[in-house]
């Protein structure tokens, strides 16, 4: 078996940096508009009976001129399933439910409708198996097309660094997980995404840790470029109307489908952490 404690902490310190990269990108982008706004960082510890090392976090938080709000979260929790829970994770079930996991979290809310909105999570978690997940997509409010084919064309980038039948693996399971049944729609313009990349030796762990990075290093390349592009641009009334509807199918995925959101309230992660994914500001009907 891999030394799959040494290879969480690799992940976390990853994840901690991939954070701080990622923020000071979006602070400048702030400076950039004439605003001084910059991320507060809230630690917070789980808690969970019977378990002296359960683990936490850091919710780090913004909300500026260009970013309406932006939540950055890093955290790295271990403990036990619920026993009820713990046979819908993979490698875990009622009579093995000890976990790990560590991983970092991005929603971004923008202020001006054809900024598009953002969500990134890559995480490592350790069951009786051990693997990777996470992804990056697009939400705009108002699609762009021109936007949307360049922030495709870097995650491709990225997978065909790897495999070169990653993208339309993780594309294509993108468009089927964000996707709202009840209002027959996806949730935005989508991405990648992918889930149990195992890592059954250091190989395999070494393989996909680098893929995961990559998968970092091009959200923070490609997204901050589209933000300058267009959050200057003009926008309408109707606009602001278009944004704010949008935003109310963004919170009813997040709320009802998203795997990430129902993980953390069963591990017992920090509430505030949890649902910083949802936006400021939202309408319906």
């Amino acid at each position: 078996m891999s030394d799959w404690a040494g290879q969480t902490r690799q992940a976390k310190t990853w994840f901690e940096s991939l954070r701080d990269q990622i923020c000071a990108s979006f602070e400048s982008i702030e400076r950039e508009a004439g605003s001084d706004a910059s991320f507060q960082y809230t630690p917070w510890n789980r808690t969970e009976e019977g378990n002296d090392d359960p683990g936490g976090g850091v919710q780090g938080l913004m909300k500026g001129k260009v970013f309406e709000k932006v939540g950055v979260n890093v955290s790295t929790v271990r403990g036990s399933f619920a026993k009820e829970f713990a046979s819908s994770v993979n490698g875990a079930d009622a009579d093995n439910p000890g976990f790990t996991a560590t991983g970092i979290s991005l929603v971004a809310h923008m202020h001006n409708p054809h900024v598009p909105a953002v969500h990134m999570n890559t995480r490592f978690l350790t069951t009786g198996k051990a693997w990777f997940g996470g992804g990056a997509d697009l939400n705009p409010p108002i699609p762009n097309d021109t936007d949307i084919e360049t922030f495709h064309a870097r995650l491709r980038a990225a997978c065909d660094a790897h495999d070169p039948a990653y993208y339309d693996k993780y594309k294509q399971w993108a468009d089927d997980y964000f996707y709202i049944p009840h209002r027959e729609t996806h949730r935005g313009a989508g991405g990648i995404f992918y889930d149990h990349l195992e890592c059954d030796d250091d190989e395999t762990f070494a393989r996909n840790f680098a893929f995961t990075q990559d998968v970092g290093k091009a959200f923070l390349d490609v997204y901050p470029k589209l933000v300058l592009e267009r959050m200057n641009d003009p926008y309408t009334d109707a606009d602001e109307a278009t944004l704010l509807e949008y935003r109310g199918r963004y919170a009813e995925f997040n709320l009802v489908y998203d795997r990430g959101t129902i993980f953390g309230l069963k591990t017992g992660g920090n509430i505030d952490a949890i649902l910083m994914s949802l936006p400021p500001r939202a309408t319906w009907g």
